[in-house]
């Protein structure tokens, strides 16, 4: 029986960008890369050696912690660089793209001839595995481990991003083989959550139990889902996918093929005409941001959205989980007396001197500028009215910072991922690094319990 999720506490950021629903062809990208932070926790172990010939979709590294669990190129041609850190740490792989892309075959799979152990061994070995992530610990999910139920999100509210029905349009076959194929790794449902449109490309998708989500952002979010729906106990394992990710998993099942093809959404007030692009993981996104253009000279662009993204480049490379990039103004500037006088175009969770809770649907231009600096913690309750989850998060955040794990476990920690705080950062008067807090907990939980 689907149970329908109405979230009350949130904030919807509504920026002007939007993408208008448009799709074109990205110009080739001479250039892929996979950035090795996009996989937390995994210590790669090289497969092929720098100068090394590979197919799209044949494996260049694995995990040394989980020896099958392969990462693939999404492109075939040459391994040009492999960019390491301290210590030789890998941290970024680039491939030269060849101009007829050749890909590296295998059989398709008929998922209802086969059992869970067979497509999960398939899956690992094609590069696909790490579309599957698990909670707890926000990480590439661990194989071994039985996951109670599968969540996947379908329904955006963070600020621009992709809307997840246009994306997947015509893709219901490719998702129809992927939900098969993972509902045969739990002994649980497999949770679907859409918005309150009729026209969601899961409407007609069996095996799942599906879910109408409505409310501010976070309602989107699949850490919010989760905690509504079948909450995280000690011991306790669910794993996510993403619908773009769905499809992926399901084109390799169908054909037997590694497509790395995103559709990416280009969004921000700083790119002139914001629409979608169809590119590849990995490619260079100069190949579709100057298509749109800039408006002005000094912008930041964002790998993701704006509240969950990483600063990034015009040479930089689209991130592995991404399917949006913005580009807003870059806040260099400074008001004064700016903190003592009523605001007009900006956004705030309060109604001290700013006027945004007036009017609700307002689209704002806001830049990269936070207001203020760094400073101690104020408890003001302002965390809790844009925190839906049943978890006091003012207490979770300090008891990451002094490294508590009795209270880390007991406050909930295993149920969230830094994005679940990416609201609380935005509205926290204390300029405090929420998601990194989180992240930095997570990592020790992990480490020490494991």
């Amino acid at each position: 029986m689907s149970k329908d999720i109405r979230i009350k506490k949130g904030l919807n950021i509504n920026l002007t960008g939007a993408a208008e629903q448009t799709t074109s062809k990205a110009v080739l990208s001479n250039v892929y890369a996979l950035n090795l932070e996009d996989f937390h926790g995994v210590t790669p172990k090289m497969l092929v050696k720098e100068g090394a010939e590979v197919k799209a979709g044949e494996a260049i590294f694995y995990n040394k912690n989980i020896e099958d669990m392969r990462f693939v190129s999404p492109v075939s041609g040459e391994l040009v660089e492999i960019v390491r850190g301290a210590r030789r740490r890998i941290l970024t792989l680039k491939i030269l793209a060849d101009k007829e892309q050749v890909y590296q075959e295998s059989s398709a799979i008929d998922v209802d001839k086969v059992d869970g152990e067979s497509i999960k061994t398939a899956l690992l070995q094609s590069g696909c595995w790490p579309f599957v992530k698990q909670r707890p610990y926000d990480i590439v999910a661990n194989p071994d481990a039985t996951p109670k139920a599968i969540f996947i999100s379908a329904y955006t509210t963070a600020p621009l991003a992709a809307d997840i029905d246009y994306v997947l349009k015509g893709k219901e076959k490719e998702l129809q083989t992927a939900i098969n194929a993972l509902s045969k790794m739990t002994p649980g449902n497999v949770h679907v959550s859409i918005g309150n449109s009729a026209v969601s490309p899961f409407t007609n998708i069996s095996g799942i139990e599906l879910h109408k989500v409505s409310g501010p952002h976070p309602a989107g979010l699949v850490g919010t889902q989760i905690n509504k729906l079948n909450p995280i106990n000690k011991g306790e394992v669910i794993w996510t996918v993403t619908p773009q990710d769905l499809v992926i998993i399901g084109e390799f099942l169908l054909t037997g093929k590694f497509n790395a093809e995103r559709t990416v959404a280009l969004v921000g007030s700083s790119v002139k005409t914001p629409k979608y692009y169809t590119t590849k993981i990995g490619a260079e996104i100069s190949t579709f941001l100057y298509a749109s253009g800039v408006n002005e000279e000094k912008f930041r662009l964002i790998n993701g959205d704006v509240l969950t993204g990483s600063r990034t480049s015009p040479d930089g490379h689209l991130g592995f989980y991404n399917n949006t990039v913005t580009a807003i103004p870059e806040g260099d500037d400074y008001e004064f007396f700016g903190w003592n006088k009523p605001v007009f175009n900006k956004i705030s969770s309060t109604r001290a001197l700013t006027f945004s809770w007036l009017n609700k649907n307002k689209k704002y231009n806001l830049d990269t500028n936070t207001n203020g600096e760094h400073r101690a913690f104020v408890v003001t309750g302002g965390y809790e009215e844009v925190f839906p989850l049943d978890i006091y998060p003012l207490q979770l955040l300090k008891a990451c910072m002094v490294k508590d794990l009795d209270e880390m476990e007991q406050l909930g920690l295993y149920e969230v991922a830094p994005e679940d705080f990416a609201l609380t950062e935005f509205v926290c008067i204390s300029k405090q690094p929420h998601q990194q807090i989180i992240r930095e907990g997570l990592d020790l939980m992990y480490q020490e319990i494991g």
